[in-house]
């Protein structure tokens, strides 16, 4: 109960915060949106070709950018965090009883609910352009992008705690964000990739979410690839949020 209750107020802190400035949704979906339009298109002759997934270009293309949404959407939480210990509000938190888990779980629920709101709007944007949705294969997807947020948002949280600067933050962050996407599929289907870049790409946890959304979305949900991307992420999700904690409390040790 104790747990809950403190991540329920730090969740509020935030989530107050976030609503007075509510323009960062619409900065968020602004980059799917443009991929959306102008180059979701590209992919229809692509559509026939060997090693196409099943359904149509927008059902491969949105749940590729819903991930992409999920990942980066938060992957620039830390910098809210690193100027925060700047002013020593990370500092003055070791007077209070606070669970150290619910610092991190607080302020990730905040971005998860932001990248959710971010994903609706996308699919909504989509649906003129042909896209076909199944409302479970829709919420399937939803709890997926929301994994892939928290996941994401733990350890952008970790690596500010332990680098406590924005030169470094940044850096490694974006650098290595860049790799993973790329290498899940999200803009052309791996299925079409050389077999060497399909090797490599078996090692991202997050083509297997790919894969994962893409199956929800064609109203798949019984294929194995389902299971698959969500166990994955839910066990790398709990890994992170662990060390995210373990970060939290010792900065306010």
């Amino acid at each position: 109960m104790k747990l809950a209750r403190d991540t329920w107020l730090v969740f509020g802190r935030y989530f107050g915060l976030f609503i007075r400035n509510p323009v960062w949704v619409a900065i968020g979906v602004l980059q799917p949106l443009l991929y959306l339009v102008l180059f979701a298109p590209l992919l229809k002759p692509l559509a026939n070709v060997p090693g196409f997934p099943q359904g149509g270009a927008y059902e491969v293309f949105v749940p590729g950018l819903l991930v992409q949404l999920g990942m980066f959407g938060a992957a620039g939480v830390g910098f809210s965090l690193i100027s925060e210990l700047r002013m020593g509000v990370i500092e003055r938190l070791r007077v209070t009883p606070v669970s150290r888990i619910a610092l991190l779980l607080g302020r990730a629920m905040r971005d998860v609910i932001s990248i959710l709101v971010q994903s609706i709007l996308l699919i909504v944007f989509a649906l003129p352009f042909g896209l076909s949705v199944h409302i479970a294969g829709v919420l399937v997807a939803l709890a997926l992008i929301a994994l892939i947020g928290l996941l994401t948002a733990a350890v952008a949280y970790t690596v500010a705690l332990w680098v406590k600067d924005e030169n470094t933050y940044a850096p490694i962050i974006f650098t290595s964000s860049l790799p993973i996407l790329l290498l899940s599929g999200v803009l052309l289907p791996l299925g079409l990739a050389p077999q060497w870049l399909r090797s490599i790409a078996a090692a991202n946890p997050l083509s297997y979410a790919v894969d994962a959304a893409r199956a929800v979305f064609i109203d798949h949900m019984n294929d194995p690839s389902v299971v698959k991307g969500v166990v994955i992420m839910l066990v790398l999700c709990v890994v992170a949020v662990v060390l995210g904690a373990r970060a939290f409390g010792r900065a306010i040790a």
